[in-house]
């Protein structure tokens, strides 16, 4: 892993950004209830001003600004063009949001500008985190408040778990990774989060594990094919060089293990998010 976020930013600009953007639809509304619990932890208010940092391809800063409503603004930073600019395109004409490619870990904040921090799922990938919420608390203001989503424990999130095994099963196993390395699963420790936030220089830190269910669209099929197209799947796929018919043997092992979340509601996926709250400090 290089000292800085290139490969991050090479990962998510190329085929991972694109392979988002394709699904965009399906994956905000699998992930629609881990923003349900964020803003329900975030105390965004009308007129604030809003950081929203690894925006992807923008549901969480669409939503933010429909929060924060006219008088205030978000904006959505991440290290991908490719992701920005369909974000910039669901905007449209709306006024009170813009997006900025920017490696958060180093790019010039406007000093003491924002009331709030929020993210969903996009401050685990930090070559260095601590350096990295150091440079993001300057933009904030005295004050303000940090609210963001990170994926709990690994074997309590299937999604990948399953995936990955399915992968190994077809493919063989790729390189093994440091877990704490940038990755999803960065902050699933909730101790080793809280010393890297205070140590960056926040205050009032906490922590919230929780247990729910994520919801992907669409007939058990199309699910199992979005489990292989991102994440661990399809990075073994791709360390592998494997086909098309490789990955589709992966989806049918996805599927057949899918089958214990199917319900009367559609695919139910078990998963465990931490939810992180803290405040840069007042003067």
């Amino acid at each position: 892993m290089s000292q800085d976020n290139s490969d991050q930013a090479e990962f998510w600009t190329t085929s991972a950004g694109q392979k988002w953007v394709e699904q965009q639809e399906m994956l905000d509304a699998f992930m629609q209830p881990v923003l349900d619990g964020l803003f329900e932890r975030a105390p965004l208010r009308p007129g604030d001003r809003v950081l929203d940092i690894g925006c992807g391809t923008g549901a969480s800063t669409l939503q933010a600004a429909e929060r924060v409503g006219a008088a205030g603004t978000v904006l959505g930073a991440d290290i991908s063009p490719t992701m920005l600019a369909h974000a910039s395109a669901r905007a449209g004409a709306a006024n009170n949001v813009t997006f900025e490619v920017a490696d958060a870990s180093d790019y010039t904040f406007d000093a003491e500008s924002y009331d709030h921090l929020i993210s969903r799922f996009g401050v685990m990938f930090f070559a260095d985190p601590v350096a990295a919420f150091r440079n993001i608390l300057r933009g904030l203001k005295p004050g303000a408040d940090v609210t963001f989503a990170a994926w709990g424990q690994i074997q309590q999130n299937p999604w990948f778990t399953i995936a990955a095994q399915a992968a190994k099963e077809e493919l063989g196993a790729p390189p093994s990774v440091d877990p704490d390395a940038p990755g999803p699963f960065a902050f699933r420790d909730v101790a080793r989060v809280t010393d890297i936030l205070t140590d960056a220089g926040f205050t009032d830190v906490s922590a919230d594990v929780v247990a729910l269910h994520l919801s992907p669209p669409g007939r058990l099929p199309d699910v199992a094919r979005m489990a292989t197209s991102v994440g661990p799947a399809a990075r073994t796929v791709e360390y592998f060089q494997g086909s098309a018919a490789d990955a589709e043997a992966i989806a049918n092992r996805v599927e057949k293990a899918f089958e214990a979340f199917q319900t009367d509601q559609g695919v139910r996926v078990p998963a465990e998010i931490n939810f992180f709250r803290a405040r840069r400090a007042d003067r």
